[in-house]
């Protein structure tokens, strides 16, 4: 009987230098997507997926992000005083466990892999996931709670897949297809941040995966890989290499990616028109900015 995947680790301790000014005094990760962070799309995620214990690998200055899961009784009692009972159910939602929840530093940056590595203790010789919170994922079914139910049919390692441009596969790991069959594919390579004319498809790994320990076996070689850093790609596709199982899932759902400023106002603008509570005074000011942009031509 497969055990349940329970764990996941959250690698935090980038330094988020595409957004400074900003991130030179608050983690990228507490930046509001709408009003919550980009940290709790991602524990939201988890926990519909069935994670339990969440695992953060963080780094100097991330204290925020640390205090951002603690209670907050003052604020609570206000609430509470005020009768402002949705907003403090949406506080409270923020909440995490005593026990629940495990900080471990990555002292220097050495690359993805090298962050999960560093979660290995906690980890132990259990599947876990890896939830990358620049990738927000909009979704009916929760992107990993997806990947869950496709890990359960086939065990091994499963990532997360989208289709991607060609001249954009540079920025990706990028997968290697011995088989397809529809949502799910079987890999025999990964290859990453291939040259556009090297890449051997355009199905590009975003930031959800299931791992077996093997790959955190894997990582404890501390292999070198592209830009001299320490990939988790290389420690996945030693495992293909070794004759294990290793799948990518076509989720369904829109990616963005907010570890972008592009990316960060897309994914502003797609979560803003979903609530219901915005949608219409934020559509008729979009309607407005591009009719005076329009004009403007």
């Amino acid at each position: 009987m497969k055990r349940q995947v329970t764990k996941a680790v959250f690698p935090v301790a980038g330094l988020g230098t595409r957004f400074l000014p900003a991130t030179k005094s608050i983690p990228k990760e507490i930046l509001t997507l709408v009003d919550r962070p980009l940290i709790q799309y991602a524990i939201d995620e988890a926990r519909a997926a069935g994670i339990k214990e969440f695992i953060f690998v963080t780094s100097r200055g991330k204290s925020a992000l640390e205090d951002y899961f603690d209670d907050a009784p003052e604020l609570e009692t206000s609430l509470r005083k005020k009768g402002k009972t949705e907003l403090l159910e949406a506080l409270k939602a923020t909440n995490m466990d005593s026990g629940a929840i495990a900080y471990v530093r990555q002292n220097r940056p050495m690359g993805l892999g090298h962050a999960v590595w560093c979660a290995r203790k906690l980890v132990g010789d259990e599947s876990f996931a890896v939830i990358l919170t620049d990738d927000v994922i909009a979704a009916e079914k929760p992107c990993l709670q997806q990947m869950m139910e496709a890990h359960e049919e086939t065990g091994g390692n499963v990532v997360a897949a989208m289709e991607v441009p060609h001249d954009k596969t540079s920025s990706y790991g990028v997968l290697d297809i011995s088989e397809d069959m529809g949502a799910l594919v079987r890999v025999k390579g990964m290859v990453e941040k291939p040259k556009a004319e090297e890449a051997p498809s355009n199905l590009a790994v975003i930031g959800r995966y299931i791992l077996t320990p093997k790959v955190m076996q894997n990582l404890n070689k501390k292999k070198e890989g592209a830009g001299g850093e320490i990939q988790l790609t290389d420690a996945i596709a030693e495992e293909i290499e070794a004759g294990n199982p290793v799948y990518g899932f076509r989720f369904r759902g829109q990616r963005y990616d907010c570890g972008s400023k592009a990316g960060f106002l897309q994914a502003t603008v797609a979560f803003g028109l979903a609530r219901p509570d915005l949608r219409d005074e934020f559509a008729d000011f979009l309607g407005d900015v591009m009719a005076m942009r329009t004009a403007a031509q």
